[in-house]
């Protein structure tokens, strides 16, 4: 549907409705986070309309160290909980790996999800980059990053609903509802998951919507329900110990914490902010002093979100010393840790921007200001203060660089974060934000080997889920900025006030230059052309890039001949990509040919060309080796198919094993089928013949040429290699175009096309006279090409798209020969390598497909008429 049928009048006003919600999706999911944080900005600011900031402050330093320190026992407790999450993830699926390196895992994800939010995409993200390359394929990952989703929110539930029986009358009193309710509200919910729990009993497996599932066995689902219990007690005791002594007791807390919880992870919102602290201030503010449970929930957050992002920084930093990686396992550790230093660095960026935004706009305290005034001038102290508030604007914008691995990123971070070092002591004497600002220079200058890809951050455009970020953050400086400085009556002359102890107009300047140049940006992102297609290749970029292909190993990569595609070169101009665009998706076919060394360089440079082209990177029939740089690129894999391997040397007619093949050469011998193979320079005086070959085979298939991932009948495409022929009475009856490399590796076919009045097995005769001239000719592999939706898992737990393909394939021959494809091919006793396509994002995964399905046929008109 496009935009005019949305507002067609002869539209249904619910399909007008649908459609629009449909098309912008996206783009409203991002929008109602924002308002969500708002209005619970709002709530937490009218709920907290009596408390001052000083109060807030004296609380805070009324803490004492006892508290602080069981607070991270409490979180390390927690942390070592989170931990078995992905062992017992790991269990389930049936894979084991050792502990060391899946605790470093597991711990950065959860670090890095608590703080960025959306803890199944950012700590999946993670899972992805450090499981792949401990040897899980992608469907393993999935199912790891599913299970422990999963597994937290029926947890979560459970826990939530048994506090809730226990602790109804303080429940019922804090939400006004009657406790009957609340008890039948939480039994409903008992019963539902002791069903799952029973229905699951030994991993039976169910039926759901059409799609067969093995639930946990009663022992996983018991020892996952232990884990996730602890964690919510031992979290939810990381809170309890920092409040002030109250009336309310620990299991009533729980419970109002793990409803918390909830409603913070279901809005979305980075870790949760403001969500949390309107449901614990509205649960909690009747029976606790508001500036004393405020004072409690910001250091909370310190112990329990920056504390371990900052250790896992820290364990950066140390796994760059050659005497670390000296003992076994603090080896393995820190070599998972530098592996995912850039998406660490990316998170501390983030939060240390926030910091420097957020400490803009609060007070410095009047100690040190007169100790400031005696050795700093103001003007100093002021360009110092403002300058900070757009340094940490500069951190945040680059945290998304830094994921990416920019050089410029890395230079401009690493800029930022010292310039913001100095002035800390310039214009606060913040000791701890500086202490901060060093582990995070430290830790950049000794990962800055990682940083290498010379990409311009200045091309950069921030996407809707970075502006969202952004206006998350300005939102909350914004209210703590009205929270603190509630007592002063606003005025124009608060602008041009520039006095030592005037710290209301220099947290209003912060802001609002914070405010004009993140607004700019995004304005400029948002604003920018939304495509940018290509040009055409060029008969000298095709003539360079089969120079590339002649001196590497696969023979595919001869389809660049065809000219329909666009070429992407490296720097070093060793190594391509071809391409085609249909609709938003840029679709990448196969691996990058040319130099391995400049794989992981390449697929960068195509997912971020696509992004700045406002697309979507596909990379489309990719070898497993090129998964662990899907993952580094934020790419998701699906598994499409596997490709068919002939092992030369163990191809011998003679044996048992191939008399199939040896009775279809021998028979087609008896037809009088004559083999040949024409060379290169000897095709062009076979053109009409093969045309007249080519045409008639179309015609009888009733279909027409595809292009993309496929050849078509060109004349200066099909005169550009070898042609396997076969003759009958001096006539071509069948022909196939040959792709071959100098380095003898491996070969392939393309095109092959035969006429009607061909004998039966005369494809048969051909295949096995070209493996044979090929074997005598020294080749090592033939490529017989991709049964698509072959090999897929059938097991219940697999995931979704893999048992949608199984379905398929077992089912869909009506639509596409895939058994009779792969039958045909399992003749030759092939090995078998799956073949993938990677998505940015992964969820438009389908709508890729269909674009890369359009791509191939030339257009709807291709996929319907054949």
């Amino acid at each position: 549907m496009d935009s005019q049928d949305i507002h067609d009048p002869t539209t249904p006003q619910g399909s007008r409705v649908a459609a629009f919600f449909a098309r912008f999706r996206f783009y409203l999911t991002w929008l109602a986070m924002l308002i969500v944080f708002a209005m619970m900005a709002v709530a937490v600011y009218k709920l907290t309309n009596e408390v001052r900031y000083d109060e807030v402050v004296d609380a805070l330093t009324d803490t004492t160290w006892t508290d602080i320190v069981l607070a991270v026992i409490f979180t390390a407790l927690s942390f070592v909980s989170l931990i078995y999450y992905d062992l017992n993830a790991l269990e389930y699926i049936g894979r084991k790996l050792r502990i060391a390196p899946v605790a470093a895992t597991a711990f950065t994800a959860y670090a890095i999800g608590n703080t960025a939010g959306f803890g199944a995409l950012s700590g999946g993200a993670i899972r992805f980059r450090s499981y792949s390359r401990l040897g899980l394929t992608p469907e393993d990952v999935a199912r790891v990053i599913a299970f422990v989703t999963f597994a937290f929110g029926l947890g979560l539930l459970a826990v939530s609903s048994l506090t809730a029986l226990v602790t109804a009358p303080r429940l019922s009193a804090i939400l006004g509802f009657d406790p009957v309710y609340v008890r039948v509200g939480a039994v409903v919910i008992l019963l539902m998951l002791a069903s799952l729990l029973f229905v699951g009993r030994n991993g039976r497996r169910v039926q759901i919507a059409g799609i067969r599932l093995r639930l946990p066995d009663t022992l996983t689902s018991s020892r996952q329900f232990l884990i996730t219990a602890f964690d919510l007690a031992v979290s939810a005791s990381a809170l309890y110990v920092l409040l002030p002594p109250t009336t309310i007791g620990w299991p009533s807390f729980f419970a109002i914490y793990s409803t918390a919880v909830g409603l913070g992870v279901l809005s979305h919102v980075p870790a949760g902010l403001g969500v949390f602290e309107a449901v614990i201030i509205g649960a909690l503010g009747s029976s606790i002093s508001l500036d004393q449970l405020l004072g409690s929930l910001v250091l909370y957050r310190m112990v329990y979100h920056v504390l371990p992002l900052t250790i896992a920084i820290v364990m950066v930093v140390f796994s760059e010393a050659r005497a670390l990686a000296k003992h076994p396992v603090a080896g393995e550790i820190g070599n998972v840790a530098a592996r995912l230093s850039p998406p660490l660095l990316s998170a501390f960026a983030l939060l240390l921007g926030t910091m420097l935004i957020f400490s803009s706009v609060t007070p410095t305290p009047d100690s040190d200001l007169e100790f400031l005034k005696r050795l700093v001038p103001l003007p100093v102290v002021e360009a110092a203060h403002f300058i900070s508030s757009l340094l940490g604007l500069a951190l945040v914008i680059t945290s998304r660089g830094l994921a990416q691995r920019l050089d410029g990123a890395w230079w401009v971070a690493l800029v930022a974060g010292t310039i913001a070092f100095l002035f800390s002591f310039i214009r606060a004497l913040a000791l701890g934000e500086a202490t901060f600002l060093a582990i995070f220079i430290i830790a950049m200058l000794l990962n800055g080997k990682r940083f290498t890809r010379p990409a311009s951050l200045f091309n950069q455009v921030l996407s809707t889920p970075w502006i969202v970020t952004l206006g998350i953050i300005l939102a909350g400086a914004t209210t703590i900025l009205f929270f603190v400085y509630r007592d002063v009556d606003y005025s124009n002359q608060l602008w041009w006030q520039f006095e030592f102890f005037s710290e209301a107009p220099r947290g209003l300047r912060a802001l609002l230059g914070v405010s004009i140049l993140s607004g700019a940006i995004a304005i400029f992102s948002l604003l920018r052309p939304a495509f940018d297609r290509p040009d055409e290749v060029t008969a000298d970029e095709i003539s360079k890039a089969v120079s590339i292909v002649q001196a590497q190993d696969s023979a595919d990569a001869n389809l660049v001949r065809m000219g329909d595609k666009h070429v992407m070169f490296s720097e070093s101009g060793r190594s391509f990509i071809m391409y085609g665009i249909q609709g938003r998706s840029w679709i990448a076919l196969g691996d990058p040919v040319g130099d391995k060394e400049e794989t992981a360089e390449m697929i960068w440079r195509f997912v971020e060309r696509a992004r700045d082209a406002g697309g979507r990177a596909v990379l489309y029939q990719v070898s497993p080796t090129l998964l662990s740089f899907c993952a580094d690129a934020g790419l998701r894999a699906f598994k499409l198919g596997e490709m068919a391997l002939v092992n030369m040397s163990g191809f011998d007619l003679k044996g048992g094993r191939l008399a199939g093949l040896r009775q279809a050469l021998n028979k087609g011998k008896r037809d009088g089928m004559e083999f040949s193979i024409v060379e290169v320079e000897d095709v062009a005086a076979l053109m009409p013949e093969l045309k007249a070959v080519s045409d008639s085979w179309l015609s009888h298939h009733q279909t027409r040429e595809k292009g993309f991932s496929l050849g078509a009948f060109d004349e200066d495409y099909v005169s550009s290699m070898p042609v396997a022929t076969i003759r009958m009475n001096e006539k071509i009856i069948a022909f196939a175009t040959v792709f071959l490399t100098q380095t003898k590796s491996e070969a392939s076919v393309d095109l092959m096309r035969f006429a009607p009045e061909a004998p039966r097995g005369a494809m048969d005769f051909l295949f096995v006279s070209l493996i044979e001239h090929l074997k005598n000719a020294e080749y090592q592999w033939f490529n017989l090409g991709m049964a698509p939706l072959s090999g897929m898992s059938r097991r219940e737990v697999a995931p979704v798209w893999d048992r949608i393909g199984s379905t398929l394939f077992e089912h869909g021959e009506r639509f596409y020969n895939f058994k009779g494809l792969r039958a045909f091919k399992s003749k030759f006793h092939p090995r078998w390598e799956p073949r993938y396509f990677a998505v940015a994002g992964g969820t438009g995964a389908v709508l890729a497909l269909m674009d890369v399905t359009l791509l191939i046929s030339g257009g709807v008109r291709g996929v319907v008429g054949k």
